[in-house]
């Protein structure tokens, strides 16, 4: 398909934050990446919103390690109007790379893009923003661990659990359903049982998680005319 990329994912540390750790001081993070931090850092390689990135699988080649380190986070109490530092431990994933097969699809809710629907258009684009280390600054969940992607082959290369026939990580987060991208006026966060065979992760599309729960009511933005316009000159 000439709207499908494969690329090298590599960087010092990462932090797939469990969402139990979210709200307190101290994170955890994820021993994988999750659909959609994948998502988010195909789209830092390139996106606009005529289409929509769906990640097909992730293969983990390094060895799964954690590192833990103190931090200082900001806090802002507001009733004081004062900014503190507090004392927490984040766990961090050490040492990563993966390879990812990600595609691109229409986005069938902006109707309005549909002259831009130019498959090999934005796949040039793509691939030679991927060539270039994306259009954005790729990291790994959260700001502070920097990430590196470039073009690969997915499945070349050794990888440490090719070996490995099932590895189950439990219960997990997959992605949010946003109104922009999805049909409805809700705000919904996805779960699955994530399971690794022989290294490689297949993430269920988004609409066939079974387990869904609803965040809160969120209105779609309304495209300015002004980005359609500018979208269109673009061709």
């Amino acid at each position: 398909m000439e709207n499908s990329i494969e690329y090298r994912l590599y960087g010092k540390y990462a932090l797939f934050t469990d969402p139990v750790t979210k709200i307190g001081g101290e994170k955890s993070t994820y021993l994988v990446p999750t659909y959609e931090a994948l998502k988010g850092i195909t789209q830092s390689i390139y996106w606009k919103p005529t289409i929509v990135w769906v990640v097909d699988s992730v293969r983990v080649m390094h060895k799964i390690s954690t590192e833990a380190k103190d931090v200082k986070p900001l806090y802002y109490q507001p009733k004081k109007a004062e900014v503190y530092y507090d004392l927490s431990i984040y766990t961090y994933l050490r040492d990563v790379e993966y390879q990812v097969k990600a595609h691109f699809e229409w986005n069938m809710q902006r109707p309005d893009l549909e002259k831009d629907r130019n498959e090999d258009k934005h796949y040039q684009i793509t691939k030679r923003s991927l060539e270039k280390g994306g259009r954005r600054d790729i990291f790994f969940g959260t700001r502070e661990c920097q990430g590196y992607v470039e073009p690969c082959v997915f499945g070349s290369g050794a990888g440490f659990y090719d070996a490995e026939d099932s590895f189950s990580f439990g219960f997990m987060f997959h992605g949010f359903d946003y109104p922009d991208e999805h049909s409805g006026n809700m705000l919904t966060a996805r779960f699955w049982h994530a399971e690794m065979k022989k290294g490689i992760i297949t993430f269920p599309r988004p609409e066939d998680c079974k387990f869904r729960r609803d965040i809160r009511p969120m209105q779609p933005e309304k495209p300015a005319v002004e980005s359609v316009e500018k979208t269109e000159a673009e061709r």
